[in-house]
C-alpha cells in the first residue's frame, strides 16, 4: 500500500541557512536556502528533492510524493482521473549551484515512455532551464528517457558566474509519467542550494490533454510551463487526458485550493449538453468557496482540419454556443470576477500548430500561451 508522504514546510524553514535567495536572483516569495545534506557516490553528491520540496503540488497530503491529487480522492474522482493524477505534469524543482555540471538520477511510474505522437523527452523527460545574466530562465538541456531508472549527466560545461556565485536552476518534471524518486547531483566541492516552493498564489488550470502538456516536445515547453515562466508565478496543473469534464468531484478538490485565478479550460473533452450541464455549478461551487478569486472560462481550440469537416465545426459551434450562455447568464446573474477567452484564436488560423490536428506541437503550445498571457496579464491588474 502507497504510504502518504508529508512535507513539513515548518521544519524545512526551521533548518533554513540564510533566508531568501534574492542575493543570487533568486525570486524570493518563500524560496529559502536550507542546509540538506547529500548522499555521495561514485564523485557526485545526491541531493533528494523531497528534502526541499517541488513547486506545483496543491495538495500535500498525497499518496505518492509526485502525486497531484491528493490520497483522499481515490474512490472519489473518475477512477482515470486518479490514475492520471500519478502523473508529475507541471511539477518542477528550483535549485541554486556553481557547478559546472548537473547530474539527474530518477525513476519513473510507467514503463512506457513514449506515445505515438509525443516524444520520450516530453512525456518522461526532465526539462533544464537556468537563470541567465538578465535574470530570464532560458532552456539548457532535456534528458532522453530509455528506460524507468535513469541516472546521466543533464548539462555539463556550463559556464561560470563571476566569483564562483551560484546560478539558479529549475528542472520541470514529466508530463505523461509519473516520477517515484528524484535526485539532483553535483561535484561534492559544489556549492548547492535548494530553493524551496514559492508561497504566492498559484495559477490553477483545470483541463484537458492540451492542459495536461499534450504534445509537447518536452515538459517545458507546456501550457502551464511557458505561462510560469513568463508571469513569474506558480502554477498547477490540474490536465487529465480525456477526462476534462467539470466533474463535480474534481470540482470539489480545486475549491479547496487558494488561487491567484483559476482556468477552466474543459471544452475539448466535452460536448454542448454537458457544458449546458456543468458550467454553471461549477462557477457556482468554485465561487462559493472563493468570493473574489477570477475565474476564466475558456473555450475549445479550433481543430487544425476543421476548415474541412462541417462536423468538427458543428461541435465547435455547439460546445462554445452553451459555454457562452453560462457565461453571459452567470454575469447577467451577479457572478463578478467571470472571465472569457475564445477558442478561434488559441492555436492561430494557419492549421500548422498541432500535431495531430487536436494537440498542440511545441508551437501549438506557445500559441496557446500567447492567448492565455493576454488574458491573464489583464485579469492580474483588474
Amino acid at each position: 500500500m502507497s504510504r502518504t508522504f508529508r512535507f513539513d514546510r515548518r521544519r524545512f524553514l526551521q533548518i533554513s541557512a540564510a533566508g531568501v535567495l534574492a542575493g543570487f536572483g533568486g525570486r524570493s516569495s518563500g524560496a529559502a536556502e536550507a542546509t540538506v545534506e547529500p548522499q555521495v557516490e561514485n564523485g557526485i553528491a545526491w541531493y533528494d528533492v523531497r528534502n526541499w520540496g517541488v513547486e506545483g503540488k496543491g495538495w500535500a497530503d498525497t499518496a505518492r510524493y509526485f502525486d497531484r491529487l491528493p490520497a483522499a480522492a481515490e474512490g472519489k474522482v473518475p477512477g482515470a482521473v486518479w490514475s492520471l493524477s500519478r502523473h508529475s505534469a507541471g511539477m518542477l524543482v528550483r535549485f541554486a549551484t556553481n557547478a559546472s555540471a548537473i547530474h539527474a538520477r530518477y525513476s519513473l511510474l510507467s514503463a512506457s515512455l513514449a506515445m505515438p505522437h509525443m516524444p520520450a523527452t516530453g512525456v518522461s523527460g526532465l526539462d533544464l532551464y537556468a537563470r541567465d545574466d538578465s535574470g530570464r530562465d532560458r532552456w539548457l538541456a532535456v534528458s532522453r528517457p530509455t528506460a524507468q531508472q535513469m541516472t546521466l549527466e543533464l548539462a555539463g560545461s556550463i559556464d561560470p558566474l563571476p566569483g564562483g556565485k551560484p546560478r539558479s536552476y529549475t528542472v520541470y518534471l514529466p508530463l505523461y509519467n509519473g516520477v517515484e524518486s528524484l535526485e539532483i547531483g553535483v561535484a561534492p566541492q559544489a556549492v548547492f542550494q535548494p530553493q524551496a516552493p514559492r508561497v504566492d498564489p498559484p495559477l490553477v488550470f483545470y483541463g484537458t490533454s492540451i492542459m495536461h502538456g499534450a504534445c509537447a516536445s518536452r515538459p517545458g515547453m507546456s501550457i502551464t510551463g511557458i505561462l510560469g515562466r513568463r508571469l513569474d508565478r506558480p502554477t498547477i496543473n490540474l490536465g487529465f487526458s480525456g477526462n476534462g469534464r467539470m466533474d463535480p468531484e474534481v470540482v470539489e478538490l480545486l475549491a479547496e485550493l487558494s488561487p491567484c485565478v483559476y482556468a477552466i479550460d474543459c471544452l475539448p473533452n466535452m460536448v454542448g449538453q454537458q457544458v449546458a450541464e456543468r458550467t454553471e455549478p461549477l462557477v457556482r461551487r468554485l465561487r462559493t468557496a472563493r468570493p473574489d478569486t477570477p475565474i476564466l472560462l475558456v473555450e475549445d481550440r479550433t481543430y487544425t482540419n476543421a476548415a474541412f469537416r462541417q462536423s468538427s465545426r458543428d461541435r465547435h459551434g455547439g460546445a462554445r454556443a452553451e459555454l457562452r450562455k453560462a457565461y453571459e447568464g452567470l454575469t447577467s446573474a451577479g457572478i463578478k470576477h467571470l472571465y472569457y477567452l475564445q477558442g478561434d484564436i488559441l492555436l492561430g488560423d494557419d492549421g500548422e500548430a498541432a500535431t495531430d490536428g487536436s494537440h498542440p506541437s511545441d508551437l501549438g503550445m506557445v500559441r496557446y500561451a500567447d492567448a492565455y498571457e493576454q488574458s491573464l496579464r489583464a485579469i492580474l491588474r483588474a
